[in-house]
């Protein structure tokens, strides 16, 4: 494929100047202050009100998936339709555009100690706005949090709209840190289903007991009639979400922080520390909601299915000098048990939204079955040059990750590669710019109904990120 030939020979090209830079460059002193929106009400400025920005934009080629369309105005068609016109078999249009652009993430917080034991927060925001979406919709909240904190550290007491959840740590992460072009999707399982954009309606506690760290949710989901997600229709072939009453749900995470020991001020981790902390922690957590799903069983009645989500992982951040150039790793592992073939393919701001009768089991644009009932392991890697590696240019971070998993209803692996780098333009996340290769596969029923890879596909995402 052309444009993986060409990015094969970016890359190539790119760390050879990398390394020449490496061995030249000298760290420049100088260091950049970003403005801060905060107010404090204290001498100690403990007591203080403060507001956040992140702007993620992305500018992206998408091999789309087969038989990709947009749909059209009203959904209908007429007869005698060409490839310029609404497809028959679908109601859209063909010959989408692999370009595209597009507002992944755009968030505003506000956070606010008012005392020693009271905090609250709130985050407000869009997200995934792009050419097919909406005009003028798509903003909501996304957190409102009120928290009393019982001990100084041991144990805090919150309830809200919250991202405070179990399973593991990317279940929950801080989107103005992640590693790559975008956090492990398939951690945020039931993301738009039964929640708003991964937080849920919870009472919580959280804390640290030495080197310890928790935190435990009782959550009430939402209903499934409300999903932005196409939910199944109830059959015998697959489970999917049921519009039952829902039950309550229970959640934690808890993780052994060998070395550093990490804010948790709020519920979202960070994804890379860029050399500035060392940090090896060791996790595990889980989420359980009974009868969440359901299925009609061989004599056609239904029958409900409990969601138990499991899962495990190990973070670590290893600064190598004073220049703080770093290794990131982070290898998770997660048993999803969500009813008899449950499988969800979600492709993160879709550039395509329907597909005609050659479509494949994927449905349009940059959509897969990355969420499912079944296994995965996910490893993700990289490398930060030192600090001032271009003087006052900032510094470079390549990073390579993959999700592998073996779901009940895939008879082949679930395999998606990615890779690429990050220009960390001042030196952090607040001016970046990555470039990202991501590889996914395309499923099809084979003759007996099997759904195998018949083949894989590509998009290359540059993103700017802006925050402060």
């Amino acid at each position: 494929m052309k444009l993986k030939t060409v990015l094969l020979n970016s890359v190539v090209f790119g760390v050879s100047a990398i390394f020449a830079q490496e061995k030249s460059a000298e760290p420049v002193k100088k260091e950049i202050k970003y403005p801060e929106l905060k107010k404090t009400f204290n001498e100690e400025g403990t007591h203080y009100i403060k507001a956040t920005v992140v702007g993620q934009f992305w500018t992206r080629y998408t091999d789309m998936n087969p038989g990709t369309t947009i749909k059209s105005e009203n959904g209908t068609t007429a007869a005698g339709t060409t490839a310029a016109s609404p497809s028959a078999a679908s109601g859209g249009y063909g010959n989408v555009s692999p370009f595209d652009i597009g507002i992944r993430r755009l968030r505003f917080n506000v956070m606010a100690q008012l005392t020693d034991r009271v905090f609250f927060y709130c985050q407000f925001g869009q997200n995934n706005f792009n050419y097919t979406s909406t005009l003028y919709t798509g903003a909501f909240v996304h957190d409102a949090v009120g928290e009393y904190r019982v001990h100084k550290t041991a144990l805090t007491i919150g309830t809200g709209l919250t991202g405070w959840s179990g399973l593991t740590r990317y279940a929950a992460p801080g989107v103005g840190s992640i590693l790559g072009i975008d956090a492990p999707l398939y951690q945020q399982v039931t993301n738009g289903v039964n929640d708003q954009f991964l937080r849920k309606l919870s009472i919580y506690a959280k804390g640290k007991l030495g080197k310890l760290d928790y935190r435990f949710a009782l959550s009430k989901p939402m209903v499934a009639q409300s999903s932005s997600v196409a939910l199944g229709a109830l059959n015998t072939n697959a489970a999917t979400f049921s519009y039952l009453p829902p039950k309550v749900q229970t959640q934690g995470y808890v993780n052994y922080q060998f070395f550093d020991k990490e804010d948790n001020t709020l519920a979202y981790t960070t994804g890379t520390y860029h050399g500035k902390k060392k940090i090896l922690n060791l996790g595990a957590g889980w989420i359980n909601q009974n009868k969440a799903l359901w299925i009609k069983n061989a004599n056609g009645d239904t029958v409900s299915n409990n969601m138990t989500l499991l899962g495990a992982d190990v973070f670590m951040e290893l600064p190598l000098s004073d220049k703080r150039n770093a290794i990131s790793a982070y290898v998770a592992y997660t048993d999803y048990q969500m009813g008899k073939n449950y499988i969800r393919n979600t492709g993160p701001m879709n550039p395509a939204n329907k597909v005609n009768a050659g479509g494949s089991f994927n449905g349009p644009g940059n959509a897969a079955p990355i969420i499912g009932t079944g296994q995965t392991i996910f490893a993700q890697f990289a490398y930060k040059f030192k600090d001032n590696l271009f003087k006052e240019q900032g510094s470079l971070q390549p990073y390579a990750s993959v999700q592998y998993s073996m779901y009940q209803a895939l008879k082949d692996p679930m395999i998606i590669y990615e890779g690429g780098i990050n220009w960390l333009i001042n030196g952090d996340h607040h001016s970046k710019l990555t470039l990202g290769y991501q590889s996914r596969p395309v499923y099809r029923a084979d003759s007996n109904g099997d759904l195998r890879v018949a083949t894989t596909k590509g998009m290359l995402t540059l993103q700017y990120q802006i925050s402060f």
